[in-house]
């Protein structure tokens, strides 16, 4: 019993809802931490493998075709056309001209001729306009093959994380708003992509381009590599004093986003109710209100951001500005470049104008990467927030496991029992208190009772939507944790006062968890449940398209799609929840007769509070405050004069007579 009581105490735990409010800024994540989480995305990754390396070939690929443009063109434009140079080997033959424009390396060379000079422009012009073309249909394909690539990661994560959900207990939803799952489900699995481009891709690519701009900074001189590294300094500790609240500014926004989202389908769920009482008003002002604080809170996270943004931005180019002040000055001196000497592909042995440009190019192309890197770093904190919540769902336990070794249910069902079973949806609050219950094969069995006697509960357990905290629930006296769960309740229907319905066709609503089911039994079921009348005198019968959650239809014939759909799935065992609450009293005898002819050779429980529908049931079970406190047939109940008979009699307003 106490091995019993520790694991409903483990599962109780595992169904709460992740702790809000926790500020998520007590100590920065570690790298060590952040890969970690990031090595969970790689599930989700693996089978992308062979296109996720292919995009970054053709992204690495694509980048150094780019630096490598951008180096060779401005030198072609700053040096050989604006001042004539000759040219190196190499763009000589890219521009396809003759050997007599290729540099000698004599000091004394003359320059290129006006003609030339032409031609080489006219070169530059022609092979620039064709790699330009080039490079935007490639960067176009690439995009979209990462868009593509993205798109297959996430529809996997969302899968999954549906699919847990759904395996979820019911202890762990109603704890959970439904908003919440749905926010996580659509909007926390995106980060798994973003983890791949802001945290692997995108630094990737700023590391290399900013390493390259320094290494080239270092060929023209060591003093502009160490200006460079010497900014990174200020600019790590302001990263260090912004991420914490740039972090937590994330995690309140977006659990800010998933409340507005449970808030919009609270309102359209119950937008009958809202209409009906007259609350437009109080529910409009209430949702202007969260709105504005989720906007507020994404705002929040976005300011520090942008200071954080700034201030990288002003610490670059503040040492950007003392570069260009020593290379302005070297350059008007002809100073000679640091290693210019050896470097072939370009001449650069001196500084002179085209030598400033390009070093003042890289210098503002290091400033600008770095404060690229800052904000990616910030968004990234996003990222861990979106994460850590998509993760969360994935982690939990479900409180309703399946079996290790599952037995297949019974052929043929002889009973379904109920043995000192006890529950509570919360500890230390039992609904059900020492419930012993037998059903056999053949037989209607009616709980009554008041509300919250536990007679719904009593049918969530045995279809597994909860484990009873002691005692057993079984069939021929196997433990229904002993079986599989999909063959449990594709053995159990259930049919209640609220079925819900869908915007799909008649026919559809009646098939639906049978989808293959022929028209012929969708009729039948519908005979059986005294709906067959009234869908054929609709516009297109069974073919008939209805609204959303039904809403072409009455109570009562909603009520009697339910029960069709109940019994299209013949099942051994039926469980009815106010089955005909809504119904007239001559449909609710028709109905009722249809049942139990239908029902021989299955078990059929009913919650009911209608005498009507009492009093033709084999054996009537009256829970009280979660004992039954009676069992029986009607008649016998009501000689005996117990509670049973008093229930009947308030519910009539006076003393009950058969």
């Amino acid at each position: 019993m106490a091995g019993q009581q520790t694991d409903l105490q483990a599962r109780r735990q595992a169904a709460q809802p992740e702790p809000r409010g926790q500020r998520s800024d007590e100590g920065s994540p570690t790298l060590r931490a952040i890969l970690a989480l990031a090595w969970r995305c790689w599930p989700y990754y693996r089978p992308q493998l062979k296109h996720l390396v292919t995009f970054v070939l053709l992204n690495s690929l694509t980048g150094v075709l780019i630096l490598a443009a951008l180096f060779i063109g401005n030198d072609l434009i700053e040096n050989k056309i604006m001042l004539g140079e000759r040219l190196q080997p190499m763009q000589a033959t890219l521009l396809l001209v003759g050997e007599d424009y290729v540099t000698t390396g004599q000091a004394d060379e003359p320059p290129l001729t006006d003609e030339q000079r032409r031609r080489v422009r006219l070169g530059v012009i022609l092979l620039g306009g064709l790699l330009t073309i080039l490079l935007l249909v490639v960067v176009a394909l690439v995009i979209y093959y990462m868009v593509w690539i993205f798109q297959q990661i996430n529809q996997r994560l969302r899968v999954e994380m549906l699919s847990k959900a759904e395996r979820l207990s019911l202890r762990y939803h109603s704890a959970t708003r439904t908003g919440d799952a749905i926010y996580r489900v659509y909007q926390d699995s995106a980060t798994i992509t973003n983890v791949l481009q802001f945290l692997v891709i995108t630094p990737i690519r700023i590391v290399a381009w900013v390493g390259f701009c320094i290494a080239l900074l270092m060929f023209f001189s060591p003093w502009l590599g160490l200006i460079a590294l010497g900014a990174a300094l200020p600019i790590a500790l302001l990263m260090k004093a912004l991420m914490p609240r740039v972090r937590e500014a994330a995690r309140i926004s977006r659990e800010a986003h998933s409340d507005l989202t449970s808030r919009i389908q609270e309102t359209l769920a119950a937008i009958r109710v809202i209409k009906a009482s007259g609350a437009e008003a109080r529910m409009m002002a209430r949702f202007d209100k969260e709105s504005q604080a989720a906007l507020d809170a994404a705002f929040r996270m976005r300011l520090y951001i942008l200071l954080l943004a700034i201030g990288v931005a002003v610490i670059g180019m503040t040492a950007f500005l003392i570069a260009e002040y020593f290379m302005a000055t070297w350059a008007m001196a002809e100073k000679a470049t640091y290693l210019g000497a050896t470097v072939v592909l370009v001449g650069f042995a001196s500084w002179n104008l085209g030598a400033f440009k390009s070093a003042s190019g890289r210098g503002d192309d290091s400033a600008r990467q770095t404060a690229e890197f800052a904000f990616t770093w910030a968004i990234v904190q996003d990222i861990l927030v979106g994460l850590k919540r998509a993760f969360y769902l994935l982690d939990q336990e479900p409180a309703v496991a399946e079996p290790a070794s599952p037995k297949p249910f019974p052929k043929a069902l002889r009973q379904v029992s109920f043995d000192k079973v006890r529950f509570g949806y919360d500890a230390g609050k039992q609904v059900l208190q020492g419930v012993t219950l037998t059903a056999e094969t053949g037989t209607i069995t009616a709980l009554v009772g008041a509300t919250g006697s536990g007679k719904s509960t009593l049918m969530s357990l045995l279809l597994r939507l909860y484990d009873p905290d002691a005692g057993q629930v079984a069939v021929n006296g196997i433990d229904l944790r002993r079986l599989g769960l999909s063959d449990l309740r594709a053995k159990v229907a259930i049919a209640l006062q609220q079925n819900p319905l869908f915007a799909m066709s008649v026919a559809n609503n009646i098939r639906y968890g049978r989808d293959h089911a022929p028209d012929e039994a969708v009729q039948a079921a519908a005979q059986v449940a005294c709906a067959d009348e009234f869908i054929r005198a609709m516009p297109d019968g069974y073919a008939t398209e209805l609204g959303e959650r039904g809403g072409k239809l009455s109570t009562g014939q909603r009520q009697r799609l339910s029960i069709a759909r109940a019994i299209l799935r013949d099942t051994p065992i039926l469980a009815l929840d106010e089955p005909t609450a809504s119904l007239d009293a001559e449909t609710e005898r028709r109905v009722l007769g249809n049942l139990a002819e239908w029902g021989r050779g299955r078990v059929v429980f009913i919650i009911t509070h209608r005498l009507s529908t009492i009093r033709d049931a084999d054996q009537i079970a009256f829970l009280e405050e979660g004992v039954i406190k009676e069992l029986g047939r009607h008649e016998a109940l009501m000689n005996q004069g117990g509670a049973y008979s008093r229930f009947v009699q308030a519910e009539l307003g006076g003393p009950a007579h058969d």
